[in-house]
C-alpha cells in the first residue's frame, strides 16, 4: 500500500525504477530475543538483521515496525468490524459499528467553509481544534474520550471502543482513537451531503491528543497530512531520550515509567518494559516511517521541559532520516518554539502549519522544508550518542 503513495510522489521527478514485484510479507516471529540497545534502533534493519535495500522490502519492514508497537507498546488494532454503516445531517456524521452482536454509535461534528464550492480538504482535530486554519479547510471535531476514557490510570476499558471489544482488550487508548478515525474515513466514504474531499484530510491534536493523532496517521493510510502538536513522550519524544534527560542530565521530564502510571493511553503490555526501554525493538521515531511518505509536521515547545524537547528533536530529526531515504525529505518538518503556553501555536510557526497544510490538503506550491528549533545546540541532542547506522539508498 506504502509503494502506492511513495512511487506517485517519486514518479513525477524522477526515472521508474526496477524492482521486484510486490510480495507478501513475513510475520512477526512469535518469540522475539530482545537485546539492549542504549541508541535509537535502525529502521532499515529487519528484527532478524536483514538489511532494507529496496522499496518493496521497505514496506515490509514498515508493516513489521507497525506490527511490533501493537506488540509491545499500542496494543491490538481490530480489523474492520463486519458492519460499518452511517449517516450525516445537520453538520453531524454518525457512525453506527457492530461486531460480534455488538453496537455502538459515535460521532463527529463537521464545519464546512461558508464561502467556495467543495468538495473542501479537511482536519480531524483530536478533542477540538489548537492551530490556525485556513478558512477554505473544513473541521471535522472528533471526541475521542467517548471512544476511550483518559482521565487517568482508572480510565483503564472505559469507552465504546471497550463496549465493543471488551474492556480487557489490549489495546490502550491511543490504538483505540485510532480504530476510530479509521471507521469515520469509512462512513465519509459512502455517505453523501458532507461536501468534504476524503482524500484530503488532515489530523491534528495537541498534548495527550497530539499523541494521539501521530498515532492514528501511523496507522490509518487515507490520512493526507498529521500535525503533531507538543505531544511529548509516548508521542513524538523518544523513550530512550527521555530516559536520559532525566536519568543522566537531572531534566524532569516524561518517561514511559511515569507515563504507565498517569493514564492509559499505552496497553498493559507495554508495562514489562517501562524500567528498561533499552530492550525494546523500535523507539518513536520510527512512528515517522509507518506515517512516510505521506505529509507529517511535527510542533514542539522548547520552553517545557515536561514535554521533552531534545527528546523531540532528537526523535524527530531522527524519524526524517526515513523521510530522506524514501527520496521525500520535504514532506516531513519539525518546528520547535519556546517562550509561549502549552499548546498555543505562536506567531513564528503559523507559517510553517499553513505550507504543509497548503501542500498536502489543497494541492499547492509551498516550501516544507522545515527542520528548526530555537533550542540552542540542537536542545542538546547530539546525533552520535544515539544513530550508528547508515541512511540507505533504497532502490
Amino acid at each position: 500500500m506504502i509503494l502506492k503513495y511513495l512511487l506517485a510522489a517519486l514518479y513525477t521527478t524522477l526515472p521508474v525504477l526496477a524492482g521486484p514485484a510486490p510480495r507478501a510479507c513475513s510475520a512477526l516471529p512469535k518469540n522475539i530475543t530482545l537485546k539492549s540497545d542504549t541508541g535509537l534502533p535502525n529502521p532499515f534493519a529487519f528484527i532478524d538483521g536483514r538489511p532494507v535495500e529496496t522499496l518493496a522490502q521497505w514496506e515490509c519492514r514498515r508493516e513489521e515496525i507497525g506490527q511490533l508497537f501493537q506488540r509491545f507498546e499500542l496494543g491490538t488494532l481490530p480489523v474492520k468490524p463486519q458492519f460499518v454503516k452511517g449517516t450525516f445531517t445537520n453538520g453531524t456524521l454518525t457512525i453506527n459499528v457492530t461486531e460480534a452482536g455488538k453496537s455502538i454509535s459515535f460521532q463527529v461534528s463537521i464545519s464546512t467553509p461558508t464561502t467556495g464550492k467543495g468538495p473542501f480538504p479537511a482536519i480531524i482535530a483530536f478533542g477540538g481544534l489548537s492551530i490556525p486554519t485556513p478558512p477554505d479547510v473544513a473541521i471535522i471535531t472528533f471526541n475521542n474520550n467517548d471512544i476511550a476514557e483518559q482521565q487517568d490510570s482508572t480510565s483503564r476499558g472505559q469507552g465504546k471502543f471497550y463496549t465493543l471489544y471488551g474492556a480487557d482488550h489490549s489495546a490502550g487508548a491511543l490504538m483505540a482513537w485510532s480504530w476510530a478515525i479509521s471507521r469515520i474515513f469509512d462512513v465519509l466514504e459512502e455517505t453523501k451531503g458532507h461536501n468534504i474531499n476524503i482524500r484530503k484530510i488532515g489530523l491534528t491534536g495537541c498534548s495527550r491528543n497530539g499523541k494521539g493523532a501521530y498515532i492514528a496517521g501511523a496507522y490509518e493510510e487515507r490520512v493526507a497530512l498529521t500535525i503533531v502538536q507538543e505531544s511529548g513522550s509516548g508521542g513524538a519524544g523518544c523513550w530512550r531520550i527521555s530516559d536520559d534527560m532525566l536519568n543522566k542530565q537531572g531534566i524532569v521530564t516524561q518517561t514511559a515509567s511515569e507515563i504507565v502510571q498517569e493514564n492509559v493511553w499505552f496497553s498493559e503490555n507495554f508495562n514489562p518494559y517501562v524500567d528498561d526501554v533499552s530492550i525494546l525493538p523500535f523507539d518513536h521515531h520510527m512512528l515517522a516511517g509507518l506515517v512516510a511518505p505521506r505529509g507529517l509536521l511535527v510542533i514542539d515547545n522548547t520552553g517545557i521541559d515536561w514535554l521533552g524537547p531534545e527528546s523531540v528533536w532528537g526523535c524527530q530529526t531522527t524519524g526524517a532520516k526515513i523521510y530522506e531515504a524514501l527520496r521525500v525529505p520535504a514532506a516531513m518538518g519539525v518546528t520547535q518554539q519556546g517562550n509561549h503556553d502549552h499548546c498555543a501555536l505562536p506567531a513564528e510557526e503559523a507559517p510553517d502549519v499553513t505550507a504543509f497544510i497548503n501542500k498536502f490538503l489543497k494541492d499547492q506550491p509551498a516550501d516544507t522544508t522545515i527542520m528548526n528549533t530555537d533550542g540552542a545546540n540542537n536542545v542538546g541532542f547530539v546525533e552520535s550518542s544515539y544513530v550508528d547506522w547508515k541512511v540507505p539508498t533504497i532502490r
